[in-house]
């Protein structure tokens, strides 16, 4: 997969969905804090935007679980990041979170990632770039393309528009929850129309980019993992995925500590004291011998000049 690397865009999290697919498992835990494997089902997508150079995140939540992430993240300067939090108090769709984070947005860039949304990393590839007109948003082949907003193209294969879970899909192309804009995602979200639900679609900000022939489809290609966990079925295959991956000699998917330290957003010591926080479990001890092997890497480098 290939995502843009922009250290001046600002990151949004929308995690302000009820989760009413996943009761009652989601009755007494927000979805998003719902373990995948070994942990939370919000590292993941955090996880994305901190490889993508971001360190500015609002996390946009419900009322009643804003406290949740709060305890869970803080201010996220133990992982050398800035977190912000925001409460969408009525759910209008996922434009929403560009109006409810203007304020956090300012006169940047910004990329939007559900929840929800599960990325294989270490298949794919990243390069830099500036978010400096228009969208980039990114396609995935599936079976079951009536679930997601889905692309579709003309006679010459250009993306003409996006349709939000058709009945009868017109491709098997469906967009996944992640979401580069320019700045004027912001105006274009004020000024779109609610849908037949009621709500501010995401697929109609992308079509206003592809009106203005703005908007730029990257096809994942098949050695991309991704995984939209919004089911029973989905969220135990994705922890199935996530054990097996993780039994091979390659870090941890999605451990935000670590990748903080790739970041060099943190230094080897400070992901030690995370390690140290959570030593009990065997994630925590893994990031302890990643934290000591790295050290260990420095001192002997030190020790050479």
């Amino acid at each position: 997969m290939q995502y843009y690397k922009n250290a001046k865009a600002k990151g949004i999290i929308l995690v302000a969905g009820k989760g009413t697919r996943l009761a009652p498992l989601s009755f007494s835990a927000s979805k998003p804090l719902l373990p995948v494997y070994n942990k939370p089902m919000i590292y993941y997508p955090l996880t994305t935007l901190m490889r993508a150079g971001i360190k500015d995140i609002l996390i946009i939540t419900n009322e009643e679980d804003n406290q949740k992430f709060k305890n869970l993240f803080g201010n996220g300067s133990s992982l050398g990041i800035n977190i912000q939090y925001a409460i969408q108090y009525v759910q209008k769709g996922i434009a929403d979170a560009f109006v409810i984070a203007k304020d956090f947005i300012g006169k940047d860039s910004v990329c939007l990632i559900l929840g929800d949304n599960i990325f294989n990393h270490e298949q794919g590839t990243q390069h830099s770039a500036q978010i400096a007109q228009g969208a980039e948003i990114y396609g995935y082949h599936v079976k079951d393309p009536e679930r997601f907003g889905v692309a579709v193209f003309d006679q010459n294969n250009n993306v003409t528009a996006i349709e939000e879970k058709p009945a009868q899909p017109k491709s098997d192309l469906a967009v996944v929850g992640l979401y580069f804009f320019d700045n004027s995602v912001v105006d274009i979200a004020q000024n779109i129309k609610p849908s037949a639900r009621g709500e501010l679609e995401i697929t109609d900000v992308i079509n206003e980019y592809i009106k203005r022939g703005e908007c730029k489809l990257n096809i994942m290609d098949k050695n991309t993992i991704w995984m939209d966990v919004g089911n029973f079925d989905t969220l135990l295959k994705a922890s199935n995925y996530v054990q097996l991956a993780e039994q091979a000699p390659l870090p941890p998917i999605s451990c935000p500590e670590i990748e903080a330290y790739n970041q060099g957003f943190i230094t080897a010591q400070q992901l030690l004291e995370l390690a140290d926080r959570q030593i009990k479990s065997p994630y925590g001890q893994y990031i302890k011998k990643y934290a000591e092997a790295n050290i260990k890497v420095t001192d002997f480098l030190k020790s050479q000049i």
